[in-house]
């Protein structure tokens, strides 16, 4: 198992980070209010703000007592021919890397 800072340095896997400015405001207002404006500029949406899925995978489980950060994202419904026939949002839950430990074996 990788150590947190491994992850972040060289992580096995990119988040679904699609590049929102808007996502990327919400969640670092969030590591601001709970972490100080000197973690903020830690934050990377690629590496260290992953889903409770993409952390387990990673082999963390999330401390005792922490919150998810909360994000929005916004899934696109096609129609046969690929179109964008209607986009609506979807609620997600990311967990920062100092909201993680490693799961004891």
């Amino acid at each position: 198992m990788q150590s947190v800072k491994e992850i972040l340095e060289n992580g096995p896997a990119v988040s679904p980070y699609t590049g929102s400015t808007t996502t990327y405001d919400m969640v670092a207002e969030q590591i601001k209010k709970r972490w100080g404006d000197k973690e903020v500029k830690n934050y990377d949406p690629y590496s260290n703000a992953r889903t409770f899925a993409q952390w387990v995978r990673l082999g963390y489980r999330v401390k005792k007592g922490e919150r998810s950060l909360k994000s929005i994202t916004f899934i696109s419904k096609k129609d046969a021919k690929g179109n964008i026939i209607k986009r609506y949002p979807r609620k997600i839950n990311l967990f920062y890397y100092r909201s993680m430990e490693p799961v004891n074996n």
